[in-house]
Formats: C-alpha cells, structure tokens, sequence
C-alpha cells in the first residue's frame, strides 16, 4: 500500500485501510469510524430527552430500526446504479466489505422509516426530524474519513493547494486528485455547528430539518461535480442531480416558512 501524498503541507501518510484483524476477518477503519460517530451522535442526542416533546427511548428504537434499513437502502441504491457490474457478479452484492454505499441510499430509507414509525407511534414526523438533523451532519462528516482511509471518493486531478497524491496502480504512478472526502467532512460539520446554534433560538415545526436537508443538498451538489467516482444515470451524476433537487426544494420551503413568519410579525405590529 502506496503512501498518501499532501504535497503542499509536506505530509506523507501511510495509513493501512485495515485496522486489525479478529478471528481471521478484517476490521476496517471505515466501519470503525462510521460505528465511532454513530455512538458519539447517539450520545449527544440523548442529552436532549424530552426535546420538542419525544422521549429518548422512542428516538433509541427508532434509531436502532433506521440505522439497519438506511444501510441495506444505502447499499441497495448503489448496487442499482451500478448494475452494469452487479448483474454478473451476483455474489458481490452482499459484500459490502468490498466498499460500495451511498448515502442518499440511506437518507431516503432513514426518512421513509421514520414516516412509517411516527405514524405507528403517533408522534410528530417533522419534530423527530429536528430532533435528530443536528446529528446526522456530525456522522457524516466522521465518516467520510472512512473514504480517506480507503483511498476512495476522491476527485478530478487537480493543482490545487489542497491537492491529494494517491498512487495509481494501473499507470504506476501518482496521480494529484481533489480530496472531496475531507471537502464534504468539513462542510458536514460546519452543518452540525449551526445546526446545534440554531436549535437554541430556532423552534419553528420542521426547520432544523429543512435546513439540513437545503444545506447538505447544496453542498453535496457542488463537491459531486468534484468527484471522479460518481454513480451515473444516462449520463448525468445522479447522486448531484438528487442534491440539486432536495436543495431547490427544501431551500424554497425555507423561503416560504421566513416570508410567513415576517407577514405574522407585520400583522402582530399592525394590530
């Protein structure tokens, strides 16, 4: 295994994907670093029981359901979009130790799960939203160190001062790519950090999760077109095109929820 290059910051890493080895299977940094920050979401998130009305044990069996249907939908949404491969290498597909999953995947599976659960809890859809937007953010972004560690997710070749050295085996050299692994990890957590500000004066029904939903979309959209690795569907990114929309949209609800929030101020003033 080749070092990793940051040329600029004079850094050389050589850091093994594999963490350690139990009872002759593989551990990978990358799983460890997804459980890593889903523990430590799952913490914070438990010092806010009786937050906007749910109680933690309700949030604790929503998670544990979620979390089992958003990765089996993460990784289904990949396999799908990379059918081409799949279709003769049908055992592939449950080996996930391979790499492969994608995280719209696992939003889309999470809120539809979530839906389903609070209608059967008869609890408030938007409000468990907003509980647990703040957190989601923080899990991605620990999790896309995961990409690094695997030398994946990466971008286009690039010059920039930031610029990647990963070793390319198939023209035996280095090739300087973008490092949209550690793009999206800091934009994530800069999500979790206004999010969890904007929670302290911000109670509106659904915000919080409108927000997440507009911002990551935004972002997601923009460091997409980076990356040289993107699932395709007839030709377009489908990964940017669904960030584009969910930004549009949630982005278009949050300009609806402002302009009726100031209209009621106006009212109030006027009497």
């Amino acid at each position: 295994m080749q070092p990793i290059l940051f040329p600029n910051l004079n850094l050389e890493l050589n850091i093994n994907p594999v963490a350690f080895t139990l009872f002759g299977k593989d551990v990978y940094w990358y799983g460890i670093l997804i459980v890593a920050g889903m523990l430590l979401a799952m913490g914070l998130a438990k010092r806010d029981d009786g937050k906007y009305g749910l109680k933690w044990d309700d949030i604790f069996d929503y998670l544990m359901i979620a979390i089992v249907v958003g990765f089996v939908c993460a990784r289904a949404y990949y396999v799908i979009f990379q059918w081409d491969y799949y279709k003769n290498n049908l055992s592939e597909i449950y080996q996930i130790w391979h790499g492969g999953i994608a995280i719209y995947g696992g939003i889309i599976g999470a809120l539809v799960t979530a839906y389903f659960y609070c209608r059967k809890k008869k609890i408030s859809f938007l409000r468990l939203c907003d509980y647990l937007a703040p957190y989601l953010p923080l899990v991605q972004a620990i999790g896309r160190w995961g990409n690094f560690f695997n030398r994946e997710a990466y971008g286009a070749v690039t010059n920039s001062f930031l610029k990647m050295g990963i070793f390319d085996s198939g023209i035996g050299s280095y090739i300087f790519v973008h490092p949209t692994f550690l793009y999206e990890s800091i934009w994530d957590f800069l999500i979790f950090i206004f999010l969890m500000r904007k929670r302290k004066k911000e109670n509106e029904k659904g915000n919080l999760f409108y927000w997440y939903m507009f911002l990551y979309g935004l972002g997601r959209a923009l460091i997409e077109g980076l990356r040289a690795d993107s699932l395709y569907l007839f030709h377009v990114r489908i990964s940017q095109v669904l960030a584009l929309i969910f930004a549009a949209f949630f982005g278009i609800i949050l300009l609806k929820q402002k302009f009726e929030k100031n209209s009621q101020k106006n009212i109030d003033k006027n009497g």
